[in-house]
């Protein structure tokens, strides 16, 4: 798909001050450093002799269909990265193969060395030097970014790499319409899927073998749908039929191109079972799954047949494994080193996280990015950066290794696995401890499509005031509108349902829109949609919405819990007041009366917004403006309750009453907060 946005690769300060060229021989020359501004891509590559052998491949490389032009296509408006190899890089590339010159490849040679090495957004060095890209190349492959030094006389030379093995020598040569990069190899790619990448790293043999006995490796080798069609509808934001009205703005809306399924596993090393658990084996790891599992299911603990999905070590393996692709930066919105958006919460009471479905039956994990010396990714994990939650529980949780913590490439045609540092499991200290607090789950995340896609987190076209995030206010001409926008066509969204008179989309990141992590879900129309809630626990749940009110684009909805309808029609055009007689903190006074009207409140079926979260002053973001317990447009509908066995799927359906196409609903987050949490006369539930 056409992804049109720029964003920046992050060297610290003193790293960019002694920037230096590893490999001389590949230095493309003082003709380079220069910042290139009145030259597209295309001309950089041909104006510049290193790099006529790739100017070739580019020029011969038409694509799976026959038809892409990439010199048109890189010498146009849009966003691009290029990893450009110098011509010594494609001549050592050529003399591996055997051969002497370009024309010797094939054309599907030439396709797979030019869209390798693009990707349809613009890179630069200022924002990661230790992630997966959060955007494909245009071979649909993440590509991994990491970093080393050496010291150099009295100077540090810092070195990034791409996929492990390219040094990029020169970097930030600035174009019309993106960046240029150069590289001293061609990037190298795989075809291969999930499992035989994981094969190949004998580091994690132990849980390999679980994979292949339990059949589960099986599992993982999907990759494209192909009964997935788009239609004659744009794929590249510049349909005005598309450009949707919501709120006070328009989001520019482009389908996806091709659907895909992929995956993410999360891999504990051999060398980490021995040390920290004695497990030398597949023997012991099976002894390990049933102390573990068997607990929590008893009726199943005599199961031998690894490949039913209710024998303990296939619940092992399986829990390891998430139903779609995300990098290191995708499964929270802590969304770089350097993170705008993260700025948006008082960590320091609460840790920014997700929760998703994994490809154990009717389990639930959770990602957690604290901040302070703890800061990291971290699966499983409960408290608030390295201390005990308000209810005074702290669980350390596994930590997932950065892509500049590993030395291979750990990526494949259909998915990436990671390196945890502690094994985990849906045990009784997850499902009764870790899980048994508030959660709120961005609607972003609830479909895996929406996850591999990158429609969660999609960013923007970018400009001086906006940088990556988007901007309100944008208008219905599709070429002006920097509002990118992914939509879902019926069927393409797995755990959502709707009607052909539904349309969704999820919306870019905002940092100062009314919205929670800076995106939603946009559903509009007629609509009348379904929405399978993520596994939880057992136990009795409160299921909440949270959404932007206030709006007279807005409807008037009718909610239901497993196919019951739960209370009556809220119309979302009323504001926080005329809602529910919303009053702010400040007006209410002391603890006492702020206490007592947000009890009033929960009985009529509503809640302020929470007050971790805030939306930025300026498009930039970095200053704190609203919070959005303050805010009388965001407020959270109580939509009721359900009782989860911890084994049983529960849905929420939500239908337009208003009968208009054109009337939308803003679908955020929703809640799942156990009796624990709602109805605790020792520990009210927090505001955060």
């Amino acid at each position: 798909m056409l992804t049109k946005t720029i964003h920046k690769l992050f060297i610290t300060a003193a790293a960019v001050a002694t920037f230096a060229i590893a490999a001389c021989s590949d230095d493309p020359g003082v003709e380079n450093y220069y910042t290139a501004k009145a030259e597209y891509a295309i001309d950089f590559l041909q104006n510049h002799q290193q790099f006529s052998m790739f100017n070739e491949i580019v020029s011969r490389a038409t694509g799976e269909k026959g038809n892409l032009r990439l010199p048109q296509l890189l010498g146009t408006y849009g966003t691009y990265t290029v990893f450009a190899p110098t011509n010594e890089a494609v001549a050592t590339y050529l003399a591996q193969r055997g051969l002497s010159q370009v024309s010797q490849l094939s054309k599907e040679d030439c396709d797979t060395i030019a869209l390798n090495a693009i990707i349809e957004q613009a890179y630069f060095t200022s924002d990661y030097s230790d992630a997966t890209l959060p955007t494909t190349n245009m071979l649909q492959r993440y590509m991994t970014i990491t970093c080393d030094s050496d010291i150099v006389g009295d100077q540090v030379q810092l070195r990034l790499y791409i996929n492990h093995s390219a040094l990029i020598t020169h970097a930030d040569d600035s174009v019309k319409n993106g960046v240029v990069h150069t590289v001293n190899t061609v990037i190298s790619t795989t075809n291969d899927f999930l499992p035989s990448v994981l094969e190949r790293d004998s580091t994690i043999s132990i849980y390999y073998a679980a994979l292949s006995v339990t059949g589960m490796k099986d599992s993982l080798m999907l990759y494209l749908d192909d009964t997935y069609t788009i239609g004659s509808d744009s794929i590249d934001w510049s349909n005005d039929a598309l450009c949707v009205h919501t709120g006070n703005e328009y989001d520019n809306v482009a389908y996806m191109t091709h659907r895909f399924i992929k995956y993410t596993a999360f891999m504990v090393q051999d060398e980490v079972l021995k040390e920290k658990y004695g497990i030398n084996n597949l023997d012991d790891l099976r002894l390990k799954a049933h102390e573990l599992y068997d607990p929590m299911y008893p009726a199943d603990k005599d199961i031998t047949d690894e490949t039913d999905r209710r024998n303990a070590l296939n619940r092992f393996i399986s829990y390891h494994l998430l139903p779609f692709s995300a990098t290191y930066y995708q499964l929270t919105c802590v969304d770089g080193e350097k993170s705008t958006l993260a700025m948006n919460w008082n960590r320091r009471k609460i840790d920014i996280a997700d929760w998703y479905e994994t490809l154990m039956p009717y389990s639930l994990l959770k990602c957690s990015y604290p901040s302070g010396t703890a800061a990291g990714l971290y699966i499983n994990r409960r408290g608030v950066q390295s201390r005990a939650d308000e209810r005074g529980v702290y669980v350390r949780g596994a930590r997932v290794s950065s892509p500049s913590q590993v030395s291979i490439d750990q990526t494949a045609l259909n998915g990436n696995y990671m390196y945890l540092d502690e094994i985990i499991a849906y045990d009784d200290n997850t499902q009764n401890v870790v899980l048994n607090e508030r959660l709120r789950m961005d609607v972003s995340s609830l479909s895996p499509d929406f996850m591999t896609s990158s429609a969660r987190g999609h960013y923007t076209l970018s400009n001086i005031e906006n940088g990556k995030y988007g901007n309100a206010g944008q208008g219905a001409i599709a070429s002006a509108n920097v509002n990118h926008c992914l939509g879902f066509k019926p069927g393409s969204a797995k755990n959502f349902t709707y009607n052909k008179n539904t349309h969704l989309h999820v919306r870019n990141r905002i940092l100062y829109f009314d919205c929670y992590q800076g995106d939603e879900v946009i559903i509009k129309g007629n609509f009348d949609f379904t929405v399978k809630l993520p596994p939880v626990p057992a136990g009795t749940y409160e299921l909440r919405v949270l959404t932007c009110v206030g709006f007279g684009s807005r409807g008037i909805v009718q909610s239901y819990i497993d196919g019951a309808a739960a209370g009556i029609p809220y119309d979302m055009r009323k504001d926080g007041v005329q809602q529910c007689g919303w009053q702010s903190d400040s007006s209410l006074g002391d603890e006492d009366a702020i206490a007592s009207f947000d009890k009033s409140l929960h009985n009529l079926g509503w809640m302020k917004g929470p007050k971790s979260y805030y939306k930025s002053t300026t498009p930039s973001g970095g200053t704190w403006w609203l919070c959005f317990r303050d805010n009388q447009n965001v407020i959270r509908r109580i939509i009721g309750t359900f009782v989860s066995d911890g084994k049983t799927d529960h849905y929420l359906r939500m239908q337009q009453k208003l009968e208009s196409a054109n009337n939308e609903l803003s679908f955020d987050f929703i809640e799942l907060v156990p009796s624990s949490v709602y109805n605790n006369e020792y520990f009210p539930e927090d505001r955060w």
